[in-house]
């Protein structure tokens, strides 16, 4: 099975039809000559003892000699019409001699063993026709009868020879055959113009990919609304995405590397001063307190690079059916970043609300939205915390810009001030990655950060 499937999609889609087409002509023409082929013999029998019926009912609805003639010669010459009397032992051929009545030659073995039935048939009671066949001499057609009692004495005998039968087969099987080579045919010219629609698109696909691979510039027009246009949209898109990420992210690192280099030169530069004996900002202790700070703020950008490195590394960890406790996590959180912005009031309304996930990564998610919210509140931060509500925290800051909402939890994002996005980008993947939702929306009051558990 395994072999039979990695031969099938070694194939193209045009060798592919091919087997289509050869293994449903196999199946067609296995089933035509083990079925269709008997059950075609069986057709024309009944066909060919119902034609021998219908001359025996012919003659009998007739009510005249010269009607009997008339309605005779209107019977396939294929048929012979026969007539037999047992109280007089006549036998006439109705079709061949009419005028003068043609006493038969009982001499045929043919004509004997069909005869031969009539007595069985004078001790029934039976007005339906008995049918049989007749092959005295293997060499010869077989012979086709159909023996109707009219009285205790006289009988109907209607005949024909197997050849009319195998004309009828052979019209038959014909008419199949050429209906099968039309329909396959037919089948074949569909399904290639089908398969050219579908490779003529794979094929721009696949030199847009290329040109994509080796950096060349490359567009990919597919005119579809199908599944293939849909995948065409798709790659186009996914594209255009990675370039603006690219050139998004060259000039994050323009600029972080910019932010590093600021601190660093002025540590450096501070440094050296006071190993002169020079004191930069008035005095050693001042001088030194803006040492700190510097290094303070290369610590946190770090900090922030590193952990956008590993947060994959710890949202992957195992930590099915771990939980928890956001009110704790909330609290600490506040309890250390209030004293960054003393003159900014935390207002909070926290429930005992329990997150699934790891405790780091989340008290990561509170710490990067509350950054945020101080850097732009005016005087206020409200946080609520609620079963049913979730996480929301929300400043009294400026209002977003629409366009920034969209791309606000992309990585590589500036944001406003020049700052880039990384600490709320970190937020959208501990967040996604622990099944629930993270949204930034304008409020009355500012902007608002809902966290809720996805909707299943």
């Amino acid at each position: 099975m395994r072999r039979f499937n990695a031969f099938i999609k070694g194939l193209s889609l045009t060798q592919q039809l091919f087997m289509l087409i050869f293994f449903f002509v196999s199946f067609f023409a296995a089933f035509f000559f083990v079925y269709i082929n008997n059950s075609i013999e069986d057709a024309i029998k009944e066909q060919i003892f119902e034609s021998l019926d219908n001359t025996q009912q012919t003659l009998l609805s007739a009510s005249t000699k010269n009607d009997i003639h008339t309605k005779a010669g209107n019977i396939s010459s294929y048929t012979i019409l026969a007539y037999y009397d047992t109280n007089n032992d006549l036998h006439l051929v109705l079709t061949q001699d009419l005028e003068n009545g043609n006493i038969i030659d009982d001499s045929s073995q043919e004509w004997k063993q069909i005869y031969s039935i009539i007595p069985k048939m004078m001790k029934t009671n039976s007005t339906m026709p008995y049918h049989g066949i007749v092959n005295v001499d293997k060499q010869q057609l077989d012979t086709y009868y159909s023996l109707l009692k009219i009285n205790d004495n006289r009988f109907l005998l209607s005949m024909t020879y197997s050849d009319n039968m195998h004309r009828l087969e052979s019209m038959l099987v014909n008419s199949v055959v050429y209906i099968t080579v039309i329909v396959v045919g037919f089948f074949f010219v569909v399904l290639m113009l089908w398969v050219i629609t579908l490779i003529h698109p794979l094929n721009q696909i696949r030199n847009y990919i290329e040109r994509v691979k080796l950096g060349k510039d490359a567009t990919l027009h597919v005119n579809r609304k199908d599944e293939i246009g849909e995948l065409a949209d798709a790659l186009v898109s996914m594209r255009e995405e990675l370039l603006r990420q690219e050139k998004t992210k060259e000039e994050m690192i323009h600029n972080i590397s910019h932010d590093l280099k600021t601190p660093i030169a002025t540590i450096k530069s501070y440094g050296e001063s006071i190993k002169d004996g020079i004191y930069p900002y008035e005095t050693l202790e001042k001088s030194v307190d803006v040492i700190i700070e510097n290094a303070d703020r290369l610590e946190q950008k770090v900090h922030s690079l590193l952990f956008m490195n590993r947060v994959e590394y710890l949202i992957s960890q195992d930590s099915e059916g771990t939980k928890s406790n956001m009110k704790e996590i909330v609290e600490t959180v506040v309890q250390n970043t209030k004293v960054i912005k003393p003159e900014i009031v935390i207002q909070t309304n926290l429930d005992e609300v329990l997150f699934d996930g790891l405790e780091e990564p989340w008290r990561v998610v509170v710490e990067n939205i509350m950054e945020n919210a101080l850097r732009y509140a005016k005087t206020t931060i409200e946080i609520q915390l609620h079963p049913n509500t979730g996480l929301s925290i929300e400043n009294d800051g400026p209002s977003l810009d629409e366009n920034r909402i969209k791309t606000l939890f992309k990585p590589y994002e500036m944001g406003q001030g020049g700052r880039f996005g990384l600490g709320l980008s970190i937020v959208s993947k501990v967040v996604s990655a622990n099944g629930y939702t993270v949204i930034g929306e304008n409020t009355a009051k500012g902007v608002i950060f809902r966290i809720n558990k996805k909707e299943v």
